[in-house]
């Protein structure tokens, strides 16, 4: 039986780099589930890559489907965010494993949910806050018109959304370490995934 893999991690933890690589192991014989965006695209980002970008009136339309399966919004410096999973047809619990990049412990409970906790498994990437802290000013440089308050916003929730009692409750116990060494934490999750 197919799982649904769920990469859970806090902004600049290093989850969309492992996903990445997941992705490209042609052995693991992953299928990505792309999630929807309203944010605008950011420099080096590519539609249907990390995201499927749409606008208020395609999420509005997904929903009156009833095809979203989770969504959260963020009132940003720059107006409100959605980001959203739909069931798209990706999963086929008879098919591939499927590999998302979920990000929070609501949307990983929505989609475990939706699609069963049989079905689903949740991977939580750990990065000490401080390395996440570099990542997300080398980043936000890189943007044309770098958007700092909304990276200090993301980074003060993710401390909220992320402590230890929400993962508990969520059932959220396989935890990767990413901090000294990428390449041992790739090699780590692939291993979990092959145990699948």
């Amino acid at each position: 039986m197919a799982k649904i893999i769920c990469l859970l991690g806090k902004s600049c933890s290093g989850k969309d780099t492992i996903y990445k690589k997941l992705i490209a192991d042609e052995s693991l014989d992953l299928v990505p589930l792309v999630t929807y965006t309203t944010r605008p695209l950011r420099s080096g980002e590519q539609e249907g890559r990390e995201y499927h970008f749409t606008d208020e009136a395609g999420f509005n339309a997904l929903k009156e489907q009833g095809r979203v399966i989770e969504d959260r919004s963020y009132d940003t410096v720059y107006g409100l965010w959605r980001y959203f999973t739909v069931d798209d047809g990706t999963f086929d619990p008879n098919g591939k494993n499927v590999i998302a990049a979920a990000g929070t412990i609501p949307a990983f409970i929505r989609l475990r949910d939706h699609f069963g906790a049989d079905n689903t498994v949740a991977l939580m990437i750990e990065t000490d806050d401080g390395i996440r802290l570099e990542r997300a000013m080398r980043r936000e440089k890189k943007q044309a018109a770098p958007r700092y308050k909304e990276m200090c916003r993301r980074f003060i929730t993710d401390s909220e959304d992320f402590d230890e009692e929400k993962l508990k409750e969520a059932g959220v116990t396989d935890i990767f370490m990413n901090n000294d060494d990428l390449a041992q934490c790739v090699d780590e999750v692939k291993e979990f995934i092959r145990q699948l």
